[in-house]
C-alpha cells in the first residue's frame, strides 16, 4: 500500500472548510504604512478562526479556503502603482511568512487569495491564489486569467511564457489530500478554466469569492454546480462575509459559502455573517471511484477535445499581449472589451 509524505496511510476523506469571514478593505487607509497594519490585522483574525474552527470541526480538518482578496479588498481605481504598494504581497515576503505559519500550526492545506508582486513585471500586480500545505510551505501558485479591471497572464502572455513557461497557466498540486486547483472568482463562470485544471488532474476546485449572496440562484451559484459535475469534482467554494470599507452596503457580499461534491450536490452552505458553517467532508475515494466507473454521468472520460481543439486555435476573442506595464491605464480593460465587442459584432459573431 503507497503511503503519503509523512509516513502514514492515504488520505480517502477529510473535512474541509469554505471560512466565510469578514474582509476590511485598505482603500480608506491614510498610506501605504496603515495599509500594511491592516493587512496584519487581517492575518491575525484569520489565525484565530482557523485555530478556533479546527477545534470545533475536529482534526480531520485538513483543508481551509478562504474568501476572494480578503486581506486587502479590491482596488477602486487606485493606479496599478499605489496598489502594488498598498495592497500587494511579495512571494516570500513577510505577509506569506505568516500565512504559512498558520497553515503549519493549523496543519491544514490554507489557500489564500489576494494581489500579489513579480519581480519580472514591475509596475504591476496579479491576483494570486496561492496553497500552503501543513508544513507552510508554498504548493500552488494560480494566477487569475480572467479579469475585467486587472492585469492577467494573459495581458502579458508571451513575456509571461517566456519566464514560467505553460505549466504556470493552470497549476495543479498532488498532495495526501488529493490533487488541488484553484479558482478565482468570477473565473467559476469560465468552464474552459475548470476543464483544463481538471485535464492535469484536478480532483478539488478552490474557490476564493467574494459575490452577491441571494435567495435567487445566481451565476456563480449555477457555475459551482456545473464545474462540479462536468469535471467529477469537488468545489470548495468560499465567499466574504461582507466588505467593510469601500462605501459599497458592507454585507453586498456576505454569505453563501458552500461546498459542493464532484456529483454536483451541495453538502455544506453557509448563511450570512462570518461563519465555518460550509464544512464537510471530501470523500476522495467515491470520488475517484466516480471517475473511474464506465457510465454515463461519468462525464470527463467522455470528453472529445480533438472536436474542438481545431475551434479554439483557430479563434480569437480578447486578445493577449494588450498590456504595457508602467504605461496602461484601467480605463484599457473597458476599452479593449469595447473593442472586441465591436470586432465581433462587425463579424455578424454577437
Amino acid at each position: 500500500m503507497s503511503r503519503d509524505m509523512a509516513g502514514e496511510p492515504p488520505v480517502t476523506a477529510y473535512r474541509a472548510v469554505a471560512l466565510q469571514t469578514a474582509c476590511h478593505a485598505v482603500n480608506r487607509a491614510a498610506d501605504s504604512a496603515a495599509s500594511r497594519d491592516l493587512i496584519r490585522a487581517a492575518i491575525d483574525r484569520v489565525r484565530e478562526q482557523i485555530t478556533a474552527t479546527k477545534r470545533f470541526v475536529g482534526p480531520g480538518l485538513r483543508l481551509v479556503v478562504l474568501p476572494e482578496y480578503l486581506l486587502t479588498g479590491h482596488p477602486i481605481g487606485e493606479p496599478f502603482g499605489e496598489w502594488c504598494e498598498r495592497a500587494a504581497l511579495a512571494p516570500g515576503g513577510p505577509e506569506y511568512a505568516r500565512l504559512g505559519e498558520i497553515a503549519r500550526d493549523a496543519e491544514v492545506f490554507l489557500c489564500v487569495n489576494g494581489y500579489e508582486l513579480d519581480e519580472h513585471f514591475p509596475g504591476v500586480y496579479f491576483q494570486a491564489s496561492v496553497v500552503f500545505d501543513p508544513r507552510g510551505d508554498v504548493v500552488l501558485r494560480y494566477r487569475r486569467l480572467n479579469s475585467m479591471y486587472a492585469v492577467t497572464p494573459h495581458d502579458l502572455l508571451t513575456d509571461y511564457l517566456s519566464v514560467y513557461g505553460e505549466e504556470a497557466l493552470f497549476p495543479v498540486a498532488r498532495t495526501e489530500i488529493g490533487t488541488l486547483a484553484a479558482i478565482a472568482s468570477e473565473e467559476i463562470l469560465f468552464p474552459e478554466v475548470a476543464r483544463c485544471l481538471a485535464m492535469r488532474g484536478a480532483e478539488v476546485f478552490l474557490h476564493s469569492s467574494s459575490e452577491v449572496c441571494s435567495a435567487l440562484l445566481s451565476p456563480k451559484n449555477v457555475a459551482k454546480l456545473a464545474r462540479a459535475v462536468e469535471n467529477g469534482a469537488y468545489v470548495v467554494s468560499a465567499n466574504t462575509a461582507g466588505l467593510h470599507g469601500t462605501g459599497l452596503p458592507a454585507e453586498s457580499g456576505d454569505g453563501g459559502s458552500q461546498i459542493v461534491d464532484h456529483r454536483g450536490i451541495v453538502i455544506a452552505k453557509a448563511g450570512q455573517g462570518e461563519s465555518m458553517a460550509a464544512n464537510a467532508e471530501v470523500d476522495l475515494a467515491a470520488l475517484r471511484r466516480a471517475r473511474r466507473t464506465p457510465e454515463m454521468m461519468n462525464l470527463l472520460p467522455r470528453q472529445r477535445f480533438e472536436l474542438y481543439a481545431p475551434s479554439y486555435a483557430g479563434t480569437s476573442f480578447y486578445p493577449p499581449n494588450s498590456v504595457r506595464p508602467g504605461e496602461t491605464s484601467r480605463g484599457h480593460f473597458a476599452t479593449t472589451q469595447r473593442d472586441v465587442i465591436e470586432r465581433l459584432s462587425a463579424e455578424g459573431l454577437i
